[in-house]
């Protein structure tokens, strides 16, 4: 059974009289309301809550003990959403940027406070995946008296790291994924890398008009983060030329993988923002750091990147094009709060128990390991079975993992 829900919350939570904004959620049941709640904190930032089609794995495992809530993050989804029609309502790119500092962990843990409140909950279960772990980490810091527990997959944040100490490390990562891909797909290294020579000699677009350059297909790469990625990356590559020209059916494929620009400008605009906390600003910290992985300018072999969002996006996506100044703006800008307590979280007495990938493209392993030694009381549970995508694609076992590592007697500690 599933409940539709909304509520009005300040825009800015400082300011409670000021402008409001609306969020939904999606309470899912199986009909008992005797159960307790289990907040999910979606990854991102910027993209809704999924939409239950029946038969996944996770939530059935949830439902099996709470009843799920599924939120759709400020500006996603069916909440008050971040469009490029919505942000020009807002009006200069100056005004833009003041709007969307809103949009961070800090906001949307205070948001999940006025929601638990509004349903009269005492405490609730939280279950964050990737962005939305970081998410509940803010939460423990802020407001750990309204947890009964919280459940992290792919999303132990790094606490004090800079935006560049953390592309550093996961640029390390990304090499190791394209060596892993090109070694399982040899004949990968040949295919990429006569398309990297054929854009560099030619102008080619997408069919939304955009200009497929070499670091936008590098750009696929953000696929192999996920458990079936290396295998859709290559079969993209098998037949990317229709004689003399790029293929249809291969630019088709390509604009499917990089087209999410359009459904979720709010990622694009705060990735790299999200890791901002009193540190100044990153000034496009992903492009800067490129520059000591020389590696990635070559084009035999080719690689790939991952998450990273490059300025050049802001001007090649038409997409992101309207956002461009506001994104410079945002790169510049250093006001961002804190978004971890350290010493709360040292003297954390809200049961943890965190997934933490050992391959993981996205979230840096070492970085998330240090997370869940400083954070008091939590269960980590190192698996190298799963990709990033583990709580979508294990069929509810990632999820019933860590319920039961929290049911445990035990102590707390290393789950490994």
């Amino acid at each position: 059974m599933n409940i539709d829900r909304t509520f009005t919350v300040p825009l800015d939570h400082a300011n409670p009289s000021g402008p409001t904004i609306e969020l939904y959620a999606r309470e899912v049941t199986r009909g008992r309301t005797d159960l307790p709640y289990l907040l999910y904190l979606n990854g991102g930032p910027g993209f809704p809550s999924p939409r239950p089609l029946g038969g996944e794995g996770w939530i059935t495992r949830a439902l099996a003990e709470y009843r799920l809530l599924l939120l759709d993050q400020r500006g996603t989804g069916r909440s008050t959403p971040v469009t490029r029609h919505s942000l020009a309502w807002q009006g200069t790119p100056r005004q833009q940027v003041d709007y969307l500092k809103h949009f961070r962990a800090d906001s949307i843990v205070k948001d999940a406070e006025t929601i638990r409140q509004a349903l009269a909950v005492d405490q609730w279960s939280v279950l964050g995946q990737s962005f939305g772990g970081y998410c509940a980490v803010t939460y423990l810091s802020f407001a750990p008296e309204a947890l009964a527990e919280v459940l992290i997959t792919g999303g132990l944040p790094p606490l004090e790291s800079t935006a560049d100490e953390i592309y550093h490390t996961l640029y390390k990562t990304v090499v190791g994924k394209n060596i892993a891909h090109y070694k399982r797909y040899p004949e990968d290294v040949e295919r990429a890398s006569t398309v990297a020579r054929f854009l560099k000699d030619n102008t080619v677009l997408l069919p939304t008009g955009r200009t497929l350059t070499v670091e936008a297909f590098q750009g696929l790469g953000n696929l192999l983060g996920a458990s079936t990625g290396s295998s859709r990356l290559h079969y993209l590559l098998e037949a990317p030329f229709d004689g003399d020209h790029l293929a249809d059916a291969f630019l088709t494929d390509v604009e499917r993988e990089l087209s999410w620009a359009s459904t979720a400008p709010l990622y694009f605009l705060l990735h790299e923002a999200s890791y901002a906390r009193g540190h100044g600003a990153t000034q496009w910290s992903a492009q800067r750091v490129r520059q000591e992985f020389p590696e990635f300018g070559n084009d035999d072999p080719l690689l790939f990147t991952g998450e990273m969002v490059y300025p050049a996006l802001f001007d090649s996506d038409p997409a992101l094009q309207p956002f461009r100044d506001t994104a410079h703006l945002i790169a510049a800008e250093d006001a961002w709060p804190q978004l971890y307590d350290i010493d709360r979280l040292k003297a954390n007495t809200v049961p943890v128990a965190a997934a933490v990938y050992n391959d993981d493209m996205y979230v840096a392993r070492e970085l998330s390991l240090d997370t869940a030694r400083t954070i008091a009381g939590t269960r980590s549970w190192l698996t190298a079975e799963y990709e990033h995508d583990g709580l979508r694609v294990s069929d509810g076992a990632v999820l019933d993992r860590l319920i039961t590592m929290l049911r445990r007697e035990e102590g707390p500690g290393h789950a490994g």
